[in-house]
């Protein structure tokens, strides 16, 4: 994977590449997000880039998926202008979207939390609505139990080491999550990382869903991780009303949250442990901890 990813060399690839918006001006935007690195193109596009050996791949799925689902959606989600190519300079594919205007909902919250909730899961059932034949499985499409490989009981005894919980209680809910039934439908769409950095607010209010790297098919569960890092007790239900989804997968939703959570907080936080990340992630860690506190007094 090509590193020193800056203005410079988006520039370049600008540059030689798209030659009608070499003129544009260039600027990082800051992110805590882990994949892809974006700059601002002039006013009205962004640069998309891979920084991350498990993003390869990203950029040519949403290129060839969007346009496809876009239309369908409820909510604006980016819009791919541009293919670029790889290059000696830079050796994965990289797109330019129409840029979206608005904050994340980490920097700026949303405040009207029942529109979020009714909003999220209108776009969740339009998504799955979707013709699924042909899309690629996504990566958070299988069982939860499947993903945690290993580290949830890891990250349990290192923050319960720390004094963040009981070990025993997070346990006993991560045994409840093994005992549900599986998805047992025709794969269906999922954006699968509706995370606060990965939707748009204006004025207090969601306006868009960005970010499309995790996208593909399978089982629907994992997109309900809004219902505990973004909503409270009070919106949940409505959430869950609008998504439309059975108790099982519902409850497979909240099992994504109690392990996503407690194993993002445990690698990308401060507690320290032997398979924690090398540059901990405070704006991931701050979400990873609201999923799991927001879902584990729910198994009580």
């Amino acid at each position: 994977m090509a590193d020193g990813i800056d203005e410079a060399l988006v520039r370049r690839l600008v540059a030689a590449q798209f030659p009608h918006w070499a003129g544009l001006d260039v600027r990082r935007v800051a992110s805590a997000g882990t994949d892809n690195a974006m700059f601002r193109l002039g006013d009205d596009l962004v640069v998309r880039l891979p920084k991350a050996e498990w993003a390869a791949g990203q950029i040519e799925k949403e290129q060839r998926w969007l346009p496809r689902l876009a239309p369908a959606l409820p909510l604006p989600v980016p819009v791919p202008l541009g293919a670029g190519a790889a290059t000696e300079d830079f050796d994965q594919p990289w797109g330019v979207y129409g840029w979206l205007s608005g904050a994340d909902a980490w920097a700026s919250p949303v405040t009207d939390l029942a529109h979020a909730a009714e909003e999220l899961g209108r776009f969740g059932v339009a998504l799955r609505s979707a013709d699924a034949t042909g899309g690629p499985r996504s990566f958070r499409g299988g069982a939860v139990t499947a993903w945690e490989g290993g580290h949830l009981p890891k990250a349990v005894a290192a923050l319960s080491a720390a004094g963040l919980l009981d070990a025993s209680t997070a346990l006993a809910a991560w045994d409840r999550t093994l005992a549900l039934p599986a998805w047992d439908r025709d794969p269906v769409w999922l954006h699968g990382d509706l995370l606060p950095g990965n939707l748009l607010t204006h004025d207090g209010r969601l306006s868009a869903v960005i970010d499309f790297g995790g996208l593909g098919t399978g089982d629907p569960a994992a997109d309900l991780l809004p219902a505990w890092t973004l909503l409270t007790p009070a919106t949940r239900p409505l959430f869950r009303t609008a998504s439309r989804l059975d108790d099982a997968t519902w409850s497979r939703g909240r099992g994504w949250a109690l392990c996503w959570g407690l194993v993002t907080d445990y690698y990308y936080g401060d507690t320290p442990g032997p398979d924690t990340a090398p540059t901990p992630n405070p704006v991931l860690a701050a979400v990873a901890r609201r999923a799991w506190t927001e879902a584990l007094p729910e198994y009580a």
